[in-house]
């Protein structure tokens, strides 16, 4: 386990822009910054990041919290595993208590498969420069391929041995388990038999964008037709290779940089590109582009270039990609390799300047490219016109943004000399029904979510009489603590003046020492569990440090339900718009926040003292009232009642 001094150094080190920065593209935003929500598919940029906070908020999908919650939401890494990757990001030594073998076996099954991948790549890469036989096969095969060693290294390539259970029984020997070698796909077991599935071939780890192994890519050496030349990972729990592209590790800091991302089909296409000096570049690795892996490039760039190598049966299959990019809101371009050449093989018979040249000549729209392969062989037929011309408006009419579709249209009927009035009666037909294909959809979707909601409210322990109404007061007030809690005003009725008739030095007190002291003096305390649990900590560190809790203290735990809302509290806290462009000056924030703070006071006395009141009055009702004195108590709490009426009336 991890210390806690550790994880304090981990979390004063960390910055938050920087982290996520390594994710999405953000763009400064006035002190904060701003991108592209990297949980849901958005057009506009919901996704904020405050470094003075030191926290996220996407309102889009609604989650929030410290760049440990971002590594946990988005890489979907454990506690643990979020802070190891910071630790390592920033080169913190980390220190841990002692673990007991118990505790050491129930360590997550997930983290496990990561370990047992990074020591096969470890090991496939030591035996590629250090075995003699990885050395004379595997190393001389990727230099003929004219890959130099800086290449080889920075792509983590290496060689697995031409033997049944040689890397096998080297990972179990380090102790690594069957079932997790298993599991990941590195080993097969067949009854007592284990067999290595990557034997004989040199290897292409795959990495998430963040540098974890997540699988492996193969090649055989050997020609022998029974084999299959390349061979992949299957499915885990950790490789899905539906969500993932080849090099996106390597390739995406140049895709934000460059704002937009090459996309090819093979490993060495993306090693030949990046060799040349191209580095933007991913792959699909051979399988039919997907959502996912569009979405992934999304999260840098919204510009896609795909780039084909002549086949035409290839180049057909492709459409369906265009249009899903298209679907996405993206930009997506094509580029054609001349006849005999491949992106590995141009990429290595030209210098740097001419590969951009050449991509940046021979680049031309989705619209372009698909009319050229649909009117190639076209002719005079004016059927196969007319039916080029749908596939070219269904593509159009895929496109979310209507002037790009407008301008698609325009350019559709210039390419195909054909009316633009009947292309745009062809699109709005199309759209009509996309519109409603989406829109039956969206309520499947809605209806799945109102009957998860259900089952998550049913599934809840029930809340607290009045929760809706005493909530919005108990959020006021930890919203206070959480953003203002150590300013200091008087909070006396009226200010005194001296004998010259100029105001006192009153005594000040903190916002959170009024708050406590109010709520504590009257034996009052918060309903709802996550705000309880917020309130019992600053008075915990009022009482016992004599110091006002700080909203950090709170993004350090595991509990995600209380992250989230303190993050929310954080994160929607009201901002003045910026009036003064139109010559209106609101008073500065800290202005009225004392007055804030007295009547969020007030405001939730009188909700409290409401609420005992009905309970008294419903007691009396249903006659199970046993105390003589209720009758009484409710009269007084009733001219209480009246008299923080009044007050708000005077302070409002």
């Amino acid at each position: 386990m991890i210390t806690q001094e550790t994880i304090q150094r981990i979390m004063d080190t960390s910055r938050i822009e920087e982290v996520i920065g390594d994710f999405i593209t953000l763009k400064k935003a006035g002190s904060n910054f701003k991108g592209l929500s990297p949980f849901v598919n958005e057009k506009t940029p919901s996704f904020m990041v405050s470094p003075a906070k030191q926290i996220f908020k996407d309102f889009s999908s609604g989650k929030g919290g410290s760049v440990v919650t971002f590594l946990m939401e988005h890489e979907q890494f454990t506690y643990p595993e979020a802070l190891r990757f910071l630790a390592k990001k920033y080169n913190i030594e980390i220190v841990e208590t002692g673990q007991s073998d118990e505790e050491k076996e129930k360590r997550n099954t997930r983290e496990s498969l990561f370990l047992v991948n990074q020591f096969a790549n470890e090991y496939f890469q030591d035996q590629l420069w250090n075995n003699e036989t990885g050395r004379s096969i595997g190393l001389s095969y990727f230099r003929e391929r004219g890959f130099s060693d800086e290449t080889i290294k920075n792509f983590q390539l290496g060689y697995s041995q031409d033997g049944y259970e040689v890397f096998t029984n080297e990972a179990l020997d380090k102790g690594y388990q069957l079932e997790y070698l298993s599991g990941v796909g590195l080993t097969k077991v067949d009854g007592n038999r284990k067999i290595d599935r990557f034997r004989g071939r040199v290897m292409f780890p795959i990495l998430s964008h963040t540098g974890r192994v997540l699988g492996f890519g193969g090649r055989v050496l050997k020609k022998d037709a029974k084999t299959a030349k390349y061979l992949n990972s299957p499915e885990s729990e950790i490789y899905h290779k539906s969500k993932i592209l080849y090099g996106i590790y390597q390739a995406k800091q140049a895709i934000a940089k460059a704002d937009e991302c090459f996309l090819v089909e093979g490993y060495t296409d993306v090693i030949s590109f990046n060799q040349a000096g191209v580095k933007n570049v991913v792959a699909s690795s051979g399988t039919a582009l997907t959502v996912d892996q569009i979405l992934l490039i999304k999260r840098f760039t919204r510009n896609i270039t795909l780039l084909y190598d002549g086949d035409p049966a290839g180049i057909k299959a492709s459409l369906r990609g265009i249009d899903l990019i298209l679907e996405q809101g993206m930009n997506v371009q094509t580029v054609l390799f001349p006849d005999g050449d491949d992106p590995d093989s141009f990429a290595q018979k030209n210098s740097q300047k001419e590969l951009e040249d050449f991509l940046k000549e021979e680049k031309q729209n989705f619209l372009r490219f698909k009319a050229g392969l649909l009117l190639k062989d076209v002719k005079d037929d004016p059927l196969a016109k007319a039916k080029a011309a749908r596939e070219m408006v269904e593509s159009i009419a895929l496109i979310p943004d209507e002037l790009e579709r407008t301008a698609y249209i325009q350019e559709t009927s210039r390419l195909l000399d054909m009316a633009e009035r009947i292309l745009f009666s062809e699109l709005g037909q199309r759209r009509s029904s996309k519109i409603e294909k989406d829109q039956k959809q969206r309520k499947r979707e809605e209806q799945g979510l109102k009957e998860s909601e259900t089952m998550r409210v049913v599934e809840q322990v029930e809340k607290p009489v009045e929760d809706s109404i005493l909530y919005v007061q108990e959020r006021s007030l930890a919203s206070l603590l959480l953003n203002h809690g150590e300013l200091e005003f008087y909070f006396g009725e009226e200010e005194e003046e001296d004998e010259e008739g100029k105001a006192k030095d009153l005594p000040k007190e903190s916002i959170c020492e009024y708050i406590l002291t109010e709520i504590v003096e009257d034996e009052l305390d918060f309903e709802h569990p996550i705000l309880k649990s917020i309130l019992h900590h600053f008075i915990s560190v009022f009482n016992e440090e004599e110091r006002v809790a700080k909203a950090e203290e709170f993004l350090r735990g595991e509990n995600p339900e209380r992250m989230h809302l303190v993050v929310d509290l954080i994160a929607d806290e009201p901002e003045l718009h910026d009036w003064k462009r139109k010559r209106i000056y609101p008073p500065d924030k800290v202005a009225y926040l004392r007055d804030y703070t007295l009547e969020s006071v007030l405001r939730f006395k009188e909700k409290k003292i409401g609420q005992l009141i009905r309970r008294i009055q419903e007691n009396f009702k249903n006659g199970t009232s046993t105390n003589p004195d209720d009758l009484g108590t409710a009269q007084q709490l009733t001219k209480l009642k009246i008299e923080i009426n009044r007050r708000l009336n005077r302070i409002l």
